[in-house]
Order: structure tokens, then sequence, then C-alpha cells
């Protein structure tokens, strides 16, 4: 199915290893949409929160509409996701685990609703991230390589 990007969490990938991904809605309101929809926010700072039987999205950066007229809403405000009873327990129970974490990997249209992926991650140590930027450099290199050998 087509989905369009809004924004994404690069920093996540570097910071921890994503061993699962989830899918959830995201409860909004209308300008909130909009806004989303001309490509506007940010999940830099977010992070995922669990209460009881109730998942939350903290601290994700929309801006206000530019002409909305109705509402005056905080852009960081706390933002319902939408996952059925089950996922959220299983999600808890795997996050009550020493290391674990949520954290929003991306938010993006899926036809005419607004989801966010939402990563289950294990952060990484300074070597780690050493090792995987050395690892991406080698990988750039070589696709240098192979492709300056394909234009000889």
């Amino acid at each position: 199915m087509y989905y369009k990007l809004v924004t994404s969490n690069k920093k996540a990938y570097h910071n921890y290893f994503i061993e699962e991904k989830i899918e959830a809605g995201i409860e909004l309101v209308g300008s909130e949409v909009k806004s989303l929809r001309s490509g506007q926010g940010s999940i830099q700072e977010a992070y995922i929160s669990i209460k009881e039987t109730q998942i939350f999205l903290i601290n994700a950066h929309i801006p206000k509409y530019k002409y909305a007229t109705y509402d005056e809403l905080a852009p960081t405000r706390t933002r319902k996701l939408l996952l059925h009873k089950k996922e959220i327990l299983k999600l808890k129970q795997k996050l009550s685990q020493k290391g674990y974490t949520a954290v929003p990997l991306k938010i993006y249209f899926k036809g005419n609703f607004a989801k966010v992926e939402i990563g289950l991650a294990k952060g990484k140590h300074t070597y780690d991230k050493r090792a995987s930027l050395k690892e991406k450099q080698q990988k750039r290199e070589m696709s240098r390589v192979v492709k300056s050998s394909n234009y000889n």
C-alpha cells in the first residue's frame, strides 16, 4: 500500500539497535493533520510512554497549521497512540526487560490515516556506534569503487 513519509528519526538508528517495529495510529486534531500533510513535524526529541493500557507519543513537534483559526494547541502536546490492548500489553512486557525502550521511528500517511512506526530498541554503546559508522563508511567506499569500475 502507498504511504507518504512525513518525518523520520534517523538518530534513533544511530543510538539504538532496532529489534522490532510496530505500526500505530495517532489521535490528532484536524489542524494537526493538515500540518502533517504539508510536510511539517519532527520526532527527533520524541519518546513513547505507556500508562496502564494506554500508549502516548510525548514531545513530538507538530507545528500549528498556518491557516487554522479555531484551535490553539501546544505543538509538543502529548498525543495518544492507537493500538489494540493486546499489542500494548505485549509491548509493555517487552519494555519491562532491562535495556529496552520504545522509540518513534517515523510518521507517515497510509491512505488517509496518520501512522507512527514504533521501534522496540536496545541502546548502543559508543563502541557500537563507532563500529556501525565504520561499517557504513566501508559500504559507501565499496559502492564508489564498484560504480567507478563500471564506467571504465
